[in-house]
């Protein structure tokens, strides 16, 4: 798998000679020479990755190979993000002039001469590195092949066919039936397309093959045909594939032209049942030629497609999708026990039958593992060796039978190259965790892991995009839409994939970790913390070893006791880890941040959340000028911030816990790049800023117990777009009220007495907002009469707001109303209850409705 990330990191690296802001780094420092030479070098190395990767498995010594060459791509990488830094250093310089009582290294800013000399002799240290391995390249005979979208698909996969056992399928009667019911329902269109989408192994084809084989869809169909259709959508295979089941025709003279007017003869006026199975390719153009030629076919025919990607749903199919879900544990069971022991047997162990149950829950439904692991304990009667394929993790039974791994690594094949090392990332978070899309995007961000060819697309939308994306290719699962926000999970054998593909590239540690691989530039800190670990003090063994130098990302899964992140692990960090850009010092325990945190030229996050000890930030963390992600929320001790935070010049992220008064004086106002900014029990906080704001491009604004009143500059926040109110009173005059942003998506108010007078603000509003939580708000009397002007609400949150006494009769027209909650709403409650409710019938339209707790009524869009 090594190969398709290394083709990402060249993208990568080849993307970023390319990128504007490295250009102008290239011309300030006169390198374009040796720059140009490396693309050179990179493009010919690119192209012949692929070819690498089909014949890795076979040569050790090419494994060695993309060994090297990997190492050599992030170095590459690490050194222009280098020139890239320090040119943006040194524009910041003359523009603000440098931090006062600075002195400027010599060989650095205050000598541009000697900074080239240095940088041009790191760059030419690469090319020649370059050079060697690519000159080694030729003792493997590797080739240029042609790759589809960024990676060539050399492998081949399991063709389906039509024929199934039915005695070897459990648990899908059901999802039978709904779909034949589908079928069997008249309908106007000439040919209905249905959709069945699910991950890798869920148990698509065999449930068209239930559908395609039952009595009855054979009664309703005069012809059936069925086609694994190839990855790339070829037409003509397609064709001849439809062809030769229909018909035992020799087709081998046949071109395109014969294949597609025999096709027509055979489905002319015929009632057919098509399932096309396994489908990848999103190419609309190559959809709409097949369909042309089948619509040839009697009214009422029908086509069943399988797929692991919605995008190919969306595009092809007529009716809504059918998502396959995982068996329930008692079908898992049932399919478990058909696997893992002989039918013969009269009666089942009862000790193994209960080991087996354990290992079943491993499965979470998915039936290709289910039957992987039965068929990997048929015939073991020792108990023992049940209880050690029990408690080994997922990646070790994957190990001992791989059935599984070729069928998800197909998902992974397919992801556009730009997703491939966003997704390795997956590797670093424990299994079956809750994940954040904004946290994950941030995580992204950092390791300069997003970009887009839409110009003035932000960061921001592009991590969401790139999640829906894995959405979409069914490689993350329960995601739920929480506001702006979705929230996901990894499945298991998901996590595994991932953890394969990453390899040496990312580790789990733990803090008595003594080594960590040289290739290896992420790590994630695991769950074990002091518990067994002897003559701790302070700093991770590993850290302290020269491979620590490479480190991108330190990253903890959980929240850590004070101790454990300690000053001297802060220092070592930040001595050791010279390319670090995601740096993780979360619930730390020291009082100052070490002033040579000005070193990380390239950091881009760093986290100093719930540090209950820290004081005071050195006036050097404003020389970071890369950084975008800064959280200090939860620094209950935090006094005064640095006063020259302007110089931040890339913030977009900002969290703070302060004591101060006043922001006015750290420049946080000027902060033009700012999206986000989260203040947090700041109690003595009064003023955000007066005078000049240029937060412009601030999109979220979250207050959350700060007791204020607070006054906030709403007229300058034009770009706003969330609001989130919790527990904070703000100083809301005439003039604030006149200017509350009239671009807001999202507003969210918790226990707040002001809330009649906020929710009185939205009225202008009403061509953006999208969703509005109410929590807690006791004073809140009835829902405001200006809702049903808001055309584009998807959601409504009314949580524990005991005085609401009804609906305004205009939620019926809120047809875009995707999901309402009320919850301990008092008689608001009663009034929406199911049929009898006195407003059941102005809510009865919304998809989703829970009401007190129950989803009352919870369907698809």
């Amino acid at each position: 798998m090594a190969e398709s990330l290394l083709f990402s990191i060249a993208e990568s690296v080849l993307g970023k000679i390319a990128s504007p802001a490295l250009q102008e780094a290239v011309a300030i420092y006169n390198v374009e020479n040796q720059i140009r030479e490396l693309r050179e070098t990179l493009t010919a190395i690119k192209a012949v990755l692929s070819d690498a990767g089909a014949q890795q498995a076979k040569n050790n010594r090419l494994q060695v190979w993309l060994d090297r060459l990997q190492h050599v791509f992030y170095d590459a990488e690490d050194v222009l993000d280098e020139l890239e830094c320090e040119a943006l250093q040194k524009q910041v310089i003359s523009r603000y002039g440098g931090i006062k009582g600075k002195v400027h290294r010599f060989f650095s800013l205050s000598n541009p001469l000697m900074y080239r000399m240095k940088i041009s002799h790191k760059i030419k240290e690469i090319q020649e590195r370059l050079s060697k391995i690519s000159t080694d390249k030729d003792q493997f005979d590797l080739n240029m092949r042609s790759a589809y979208d960024g990676v060539g698909h050399t492998r081949s996969r399991e063709m389906t066919y039509s024929f199934i056992n039915k005695l070897d399928v459990v648990g899908r009667d059901i999802d039978k039936e709904k779909i034949i019911e589908m079928l069997m329902q008249p309908n106007a269109k000439n040919l209905s397309v249905f959709p069945i989408v699910g991950m890798g192994g869920m148990g698509k084809t065999t449930l068209a093959k239930l559908v395609y084989n039952d009595d009855k869809v054979k009664e309703q169909f005069e012809m059936r045909l069925w086609v694994c259709v190839p990855e790339d959508f070829d037409l003509k295979k397609t064709i001849e594939g439809i062809i030769k089941d229909a018909t035992p025709q020799n087709l081998s003279n046949f071109d395109i032209q014969h294949l597609q007017k025999s096709l027509q003869e055979i489905i002319k006026d015929k009632k057919f049942l098509l399932v096309l199975d396994d489908i990848w390719s999103s190419d609309r153009s190559r959809w709409k030629e097949l369909r042309d030629l089948l619509t040839g076919g009697a009214s009422e025919s029908k086509i069943i497609i399988t797929t692991r990607i919605a995008e190919v749903a969306s595009i092809m199919g007529t009716h809504p999708v059918y998502n396959l879900k995982g068996l329930s544990h008692e079908e898992s069971m049932a399919l478990f026990q058909k696997w893992a022991f002989d039918e013969k047997e009269k009666e089942l162990r009862p000790d193994l039958l209960e080991t087996g149950n354990d290992i079943v829950e491993k499965s979470q439904g998915v039936p290709l593992l289910v039957k992987t692991l039965g068929s990997l304990l048929y015939s073991k009667d020792d108990d023992r060796h049940w209880k050690c394929i029990r408690d080994s993790e997922t990646w070790e039974l994957m190990e001992a039978k791989k059935d599984i791994v070729p069928v998800l690594k197909l998902s992974y094949d397919h992801l556009p190259s730009h997703l491939k090392r966003c997704f390795a990332t997956f590797s670093l978070f424990v299994r079956g965790a809750e994940m954040k899309g904004s946290n994950l995007s941030r995580l992204w961000m950092a390791l300069g892991l997003l970009s887009s060819k839409r110009e003035k697309l932000a960061l921001e939308d592009i991590g969401i995009e790139y999640i829906k994306e894995l959405w979409k290719r069914s490689l993350i699962q329960e995601v739920e839409e929480c506001g702006a926000e979705l929230v996901f999970k990894v499945h298991d054998l998901v996590h595994y994939l991932a953890t394969s593909v990453a390899q040496n590239d990312s580790s789990i540690v733990n803090l008595d970790t003594a080594e960590i691989s040289e290739g290896v530039r992420c790590i994630s800190f695991s769950s074990t913390l002091l518990e067994g670990i002897s003559n701790f003090d302070g700093v991770p063994p590993f850290l302290r070893k020269p491979t620590s130098k490479r480190l991108h990302a330190i990253y903890f899964q959980h929240k850590v006791d004070d101790g454990v992140v300690t000053r001297e692990f802060a220092r070592t960090c930040i001595s050791k880890c010279n390319h670090i850009r995601f740096l993780d010092l979360s619930y730390s325990s020291f009082e100052k941040l070490p002033s040579s945190i000005c070193n990380l030229k390239q950091l881009r996050s760093l986290f100093l959340s719930e540090n209950k000890q820290l004081k005071k930030l050195p006036s050097t963390i404003c020389e970071l000028q890369s950084l975008l992600d800064l959280a200090l929320d939860g620094c209950t001790e935090l006094g005064d911030l640095p006063k020259n935070m302007d110089r931040l010049v890339s913030l977009r992220y900002l969290s703070i816990t302060t004591k101060q008064k006043s922001l006015q004086e750290s420049g946080i106002q000027y902060l033009e790049n700012l999206h986000f900014l989260g203040l947090e029990a700041c109690e003595n906080l009064q003023v955000l800023f007066e005078g000049t704001c240029r937060l412009t491009c601030l999109r979220d604004l979250q207050i959350e117990h700060c007791e204020g009143p607070l006054i906030l500059p709403f007229g300058e926040l034009k770009a706003l777009e969330s609001l989130n109110i919790d527990n904070s009173e703000l100083e809301l005059t005439s003039e604030n009220k006149s200017n509350f942003p009239l671009n807001l998506r999202t507003l969210v108010i918790i226990n707040s007495k002001q809330v009649m007078e906020l929710l009185q603000c939205l009225e202008g509003s009403a061509c953006t907002l999208e969703s509005f939580f109410v929590y807690d708000c006791p004073t809140l009397t009835n829902v405001p009469e200006w809702l049903p002007n808001h055309t584009h609400l998807r959601l409504i949150h009314l949580i524990r707001c005991p005085k609401l006494l009804s609906m305004p009769q205009g939620i019926q027209s809120l047809t875009t109303l995707k999901e309402l909650w009320i919850e301990h709403c008092g008689e608001l409650s009663k009034r929406c209850e199911p049929q009898t409710g006195k407003d059941w019938n102005k809510i009865a339209h919304v998809c989703r409705i829970r009401l007190d707790l129950v989803d009352v009524q919870w369907m698809d869009d």
